[in-house]
């Protein structure tokens, strides 16, 4: 977490009292020679903010084991009690089959969760968690919860609706430039 605290250090506010790292701010304003820097310095703080929330997640679950994607995988497959295939799995979670796959054998490994055969689709199976993945994330939601509310405090409500709104909006443009460039070529 030293990082942060370099960040946090490195901070100031500008004439609408609003946060910038003055460091970013001038080595944007040289890369876009004078243009505007707000969709730079806004993806710049992203990224910082994704790194920092990526380090507390790996921190939470380090001493158990678990990589933010397992744990993401974890988490979903509760929500199953019935199961789930793979390729929903995928689908839900954002990352290939293939990705899932290797989550799926950390979690087994650790017997959070497991696979059975689907009854309806003999080639395809179903992953479950197991009574012990159940336990791990109850065990796991109340320090979780804590660290959020650590982690937004003084943000209002209506900030954080505003923060969630934005990061999607971020995530829509990316996957509608990916589908322009995959068109492109």
């Amino acid at each position: 977490m030293k990082d942060v605290g370099n960040i946090e250090e490195s901070l100031t506010r500008d004439s609408d009292d609003l946060l910038f790292d003055p460091r970013i701010r001038a080595t944007l304003t040289r890369f876009t020679r004078g243009d505007d820097t707000g969709p730079f310095e806004a993806a710049a703080a992203l990224r910082t903010a994704a790194r920092g929330l990526e380090r507390l997640q790996s921190r939470g679950t380090g001493n158990r084991g678990l990589s933010p994607g397992a744990l993401d995988v974890l988490i979903r497959l509760s929500e199953n009690q019935d199961g789930i295939s793979i390729k929903d799995l995928a689908r839900s979670t954002g990352v290939s089959s293939r990705n899932v796959t290797g989550l799926m054998d950390t979690l087994e490994g650790s017997g959070l969760a497991h696979r059975t055969p689907a009854p309806h689709d003999r080639r395809s199976v179903l992953a479950r968690i197991t009574s012990l993945g159940t336990t791990w994330l109850d065990d796991f939601r109340q320090p979780t919860q804590a660290a959020m509310a650590a982690l937004f405090q003084g943000f209002t409500p209506a900030e954080t609706t505003l923060l969630r709104h934005l990061c999607l909006r971020v995530t829509q443009n990316q996957q509608h430039l990916a589908r322009y460039l995959e068109e492109q070529t």
